[in-house]
């Protein structure tokens, strides 16, 4: 879908990487490696980006970071295309606000380190699941998004401990939506 609006790859890859996850910062050659593309692709993008004030950068040691400005006023009209995109709108839809007793939803895996992949990871944090339903959910979820979704459900005196070690950031609260 985003591929048919914005044809340069480069500028889906930093827009997933700095609007999914807005806590997301990175440098030219941490990109250059990530994405594996030429320094001079990626410099381009991320000044035009800069410029329009999309993101903002600061300097640390010797390295320009990058990170999305949230003040900007299409941040969240970006930040919601971007989860539309990788499907999460979706995924809270029809997983998240028709399980009982769920309590967060964590995105984990590639989708929370801002690279793309066909594959969702999800942390359900949970004193328990109906697993039958939610097979079932998760089924139609990945028939409307076009990608796996790979879930781990934990409960709740075991999350802290999860979250502190693994790269996730929250996308879900039950009463938050």
């Amino acid at each position: 879908m985003l591929e048919s609006l914005i044809t340069s790859k480069t500028r889906i890859k930093i827009l997933l990487k700095f609007f999914l996850n807005v806590q997301m910062k990175s440098y030219l050659r941490g990109l250059e490696a990530e994405f594996g593309e030429s320094s001079n692709a990626i410099r381009l993008e991320l000044n035009r980006m800069e410029e329009a004030g999309l993101l903002q950068a600061e300097t640390e040691g010797n390295r320009k970071v990058f990170h999305a400005n949230t003040k900007h006023p299409l941040f969240n009209d970006l930040h919601s295309i971007i989860r539309k995109h990788v499907g999460l709108d979706s995924i809270i839809e029809e997983i998240a606000e028709k399980l009982g007793d769920l309590k967060r939803v964590y995105l984990t895996g590639s989708f929370a380190k801002g690279q793309d992949s066909k594959i969702v990871d999800l942390l359900l944090v949970a004193e328990s699941i109906d697993k039958n339903y939610l097979n079932t959910l998760v089924e139609k979820a990945e028939d409307l998004i076009n990608r796996k979704i790979r879930l781990l459900t934990i409960k709740p005196n075991e999350e802290q401990v999860f979250v502190k070690n693994e790269s996730c950031f929250l996308v879900w609260e039950a009463g938050n939506h």
